[in-house]
């Protein structure tokens, strides 16, 4: 799939876990790892919008396009 969901880093650079974020954001822990994972087949625009608030972050920083080769 050509977009990669780079959630699991902004996590790291910020030393939060997926249930902080859970929290932060009030969405249920497994749906934040489903999309930590890049299991998810589509984000809500509230949802990332209380991500990108909670991280500090832009879009781009957790969306991220790579063509298939």
């Amino acid at each position: 799939m050509p977009i990669v969901i780079n959630l699991d880093v902004e996590l790291a650079k910020r030393k939060m876990s997926v249930t902080d974020l859970a929290t932060a954001i009030d969405l249920a822990v497994a749906n934040v790892s489903i999309l930590k994972n890049g299991r998810a087949k589509a984000i809500r625009f509230t949802t990332l919008d209380a991500i990108c608030e909670a991280l500090g972050c832009q879009p781009g920083d957790i969306l991220s396009y790579v063509p298939d080769e």
